[in-house]
């Protein structure tokens, strides 16, 4: 456990300076206390505001026809399926893109269209329209493309296809540039000039508005809203999503889509997804159905989609959806799965190859932008590397591949790159800045894609950081962990874990709740998942709770039985064997208020005396930081004997905790100092592997006579500083 890095946390519970609404929402709505703070959080002041909030009653679907472009869009698409015109709905690979072209290919079918996809493969396509796609799809009968998910950057590819009589119509919820594509209608609510009230829609919501607006020029004489219902029953549920997996806030009208898709798919209208849920090992061999959350799509499902364009080609994912007989859904939802593991394995090791890169080669003090490239790294996999790196560090990063075909690196290489970013650092504006060394970008404010020569590299990572190091203030991007209420250990129920259902559909703008509860005693350290995450079990008082700390090995955590813990967490039910029982989702863990305090003094005691310094210290302060000969040989064979196991590398604090299991309390100074004094008087081999977290590793050495401590001159000064004058006399170990 170490300090200077700690999260900064923050409670945020608006609901404690309106008790009174609290107490009377709980009372009517026969909720817990918790619970209603929770809706007095989220705006709901009273008990009827609370309960349209639950009944999801003030949001609305907004009529299509009040986007830009959107009844010329519709009525050309109308007018394609009629005069049988072929008609290609040209799409992006990730999630979003997947059901954008599987909603809208079911949907065109349904009318009888004579429709076709393309979904261009990251490999070898890139991302976006290509010119020579275009040909191909001219050469093959093409009369009309739509785009989804993609398109509004695509200028000169719109203009060419218009140019040899292929019509386009761009349907898309990116970021858009200056110049928007002369095509028939570009449809797309973040348009300055479009007046559509919600402009959060996914590439999916902006398709399922248009499927709306089409079946509504199809059928005149149905009111709206009916034309809604049909499209709703049919799509929402590949609408929620994709929705879900592009991170859009679940605000709005899109509260909406996600909640009525979250039930379509928990009752199984679409047996292509029912198939992907049970390949993903979804149920249990007590066959209890798995709750269907928007946390459940975003990291079960979601990633196996996304895993096909990343690896393979994304067409597989929509396949999956376009199956038609429960056999061939069956071999693809499995084929997603083996994918997604091979792309988990790629990943794992980029990983690990991104971070010695970083720690080799990125400077910190000056470079607000990690930004690194490679010749063999997988172009599909690096948006999610990006994603570990800048939430681990904080930063924003871009990853960059080039093209490892064994050959000369040559300075127009092309190199495909993937970035996130973090809270107030907007990666499209800074892209922007960079755009005269860049050959293509686009994408949201926290993700974006581009395209980079090798010869501009080195250019591009100078003006980028020196963009962001400009346009940053004091603060923007510091990490601040909330939680919105505090729990005692006897609000901690399953009446309050059920009662959260009644909060869904979370995400972004909606976010599942995170609590906080302080002074949890640990009374078990659990490494699972092969050591990649760790379960603790915690108590206080009467109650004992399992906490996942998942990402998180227990050499990381640093933390043993007996220390006393704050945690910031989510609450779940966890279903298993057909028991259901409560457990905390960690989201960050530190020592409790009197604990760290006491360390935290302890670190800088250390320093000052390390450094010589003179400050005030209580007698027992004082007796815990010399050693006695006592204190060294108790480290000394606990050493030799770790040594002898091949046990080389621990924390300060973990050597605490083990000389206490052995009955020896040495507190954290002296054994510091200690340490230190075994490396000077080379008794044992002493190595700082990390200062920061302070981890060393050891090694015997052969010591043939004994050797007096002080011979010692940081152990003599430690002495003499602190005003101890006794002699060497049995002083040897």
């Amino acid at each position: 456990m170490y300090y200077n890095k700690l999260n900064k946390w923050k409670l945020n519970c608006i609901s404690d300076r309106h008790p009174e609404e609290v107490g009377r929402i709980s009372e009517k709505l026969g909720v817990t206390l918790p619970t209603a703070r929770l809706l007095v959080n989220r705006g709901c002041m009273n008990a009827d505001d609370a309960k349209r909030f639950i009944g999801k009653e003030e949001e609305q679907l907004y009529d299509p026809m009040l986007m830009l472009d959107m009844r010329t869009a519709a009525e050309r698409v109308a007018d394609a399926v009629a005069a049988e015109e072929r008609i290609i709905i040209y799409g992006d690979y990730d999630v979003d893109g997947v059901t954008s072209v599987a909603s809208l290919y079911l949907y065109l079918k349904s009318l009888g269209a004579d429709v076709g996809y393309h979904i261009p493969c990251r490999m070898t396509e890139g991302y976006g329209m290509s010119l020579s796609v275009i040909d191909k799809l001219r050469d093959e009968g093409c009369e009309l493309i739509i785009t989804v998910d993609t398109g509004i950057t695509a200028v000169e590819e719109v203009s060419y296809a218009q140019s040899i009589g292929i019509d386009v119509v761009v349907t898309d919820h990116h970021e858009c540039h200056d110049t928007i594509p002369d095509a028939i209608a570009v449809v797309n609510p973040r348009r300055p000039d479009c007046p559509y009230p919600f402009k959060e829609l996914a590439g999916v919501g902006v398709v399922f508005k248009l499927m709306c607006a089409i079946e509504s020029v199809m059928n005149p004489e149905d009111p709206l809203a009916v034309c809604v219902r049909r499209i709703s029953r049919e799509y929402c549920d590949l609408v929620a999503l994709g929705t879900i997996a592009d991170v859009m806030p679940v605000k709005d009208e899109n509260r909406l889509i996600v909640s009525y898709g979250l039930s379509l798919i928990e009752k199984g209208s679409r047996p292509t997804i029912t198939e992907l849920i049970n390949a993903s090992g979804s149920e249990s061999k007590y066959n209890t159905k798995k709750r269907i959350t928007a946390a459940y799509v975003g990291f079960t499902l979601a990633p196996r989609i996304n895993a096909a364009g990343r690896i393979k080609n994304a067409s597989i994912a929509v396949e999956l959806f376009l199956a038609e007989t429960a056999d061939e859904a069956k071999r693809l939802a499995k084929e997603l799965c083996v994918i997604n593991k091979q792309r988990q394995q790629e990943e794992n090791s980029i990983i690990e190859e991104a971070y010695a890169k970083i720690a080799a080669e990125h400077d910190f003090e000056n470079d607000p932008v990690i930004v690194l490239a490679d010749e063999k790294w997988h172009h599909g996999i690096i948006g999610i590397v990006s994603s570990r790196i800048t939430e681990k560090y904080g930063l924003p990063s871009i990853l960059i591949s080039f093209d490892g075909n064994g050959s000369t690196p040559a300075a127009d290489d092309a190199g495909k790159g993937s970035g996130r970013s973090i809270k107030g650092i907007n990666l499209v504006d800074a892209l922007t800045s960079c755009s005269d060394v860049l050959e293509k970008y686009g994408g949201h404010e926290l993700a974006a894609g581009l395209t980079v020569s090798r010869k501009n590299l080195p250019e591009f990572k100078r003006r980028i950081n020196e963009y962001v190091r400009e346009n940053t203030r004091p603060g923007d991007g510091e990490v601040v962990l909330e939680a919105e209420c505090s729990l005692e250990p006897d609000d901690i129920t399953m009446q309050l874990a059920s009662e959260l259902y009644y909060l869904e559909p979370y995400g972004t703008s909606n976010p599942v709740p995170v609590f906080l509860t302080e002074e949890l005693y640990v009374s078990e350290v659990i490494p699972i998942g092969g050591g990649k995450h760790t379960k603790l079990i915690l108590r206080c008082g009467n109650m004992i709770i399992t906490a996942m700390c998942f990402r998180m090995s227990s050499t990381e955590l640093d933390l043993y039985p007996g220390d006393l813990v704050d945690v910031l967490y989510n609450l779940d039910i966890n279903e298993f064997q057909g028991t259901r029982t409560l457990q905390m989702i960690v989201r960050d863990i530190r020592l409790s208020g009197k604990q760290l305090s006491s360390e935290i003094r302890d670190h800088e005691i250390f320093d000052s005396l390390y450094a010589g310094n003179v400050i005030s210290m209580t007698d027992a302060e004082k007796r815990d930081s010399v050693p006695d000969r006592n204190d060294f040989a108790a480290l000394y064979n606990l050493l030799k004997k770790e040594l002898r196991v091949e046990h080389e590398v621990f924390s300060i604090r973990a050597l605490a905790h083990l000389l206490q299991s052995c009955g020896y309390m040495i507190p954290y100074v002296k054994l510091k100092f200690m340490l230190l004094i075994f490396r000077e008087l080379n008794l044992i081999g002493v190595e700082e592997l990390d200062a920061e977290r302070e981890i060393y590793s050891f090694r015997y050495i052969f010591v043939k006579n004994k050797t007096s401590l002080d011979k010692s001159n940081i152990f003599r000064k430690l002495k003499a500083e602190l005003r101890i004058s006794e002699s060497g006399a049995g002083n040897s170990i």
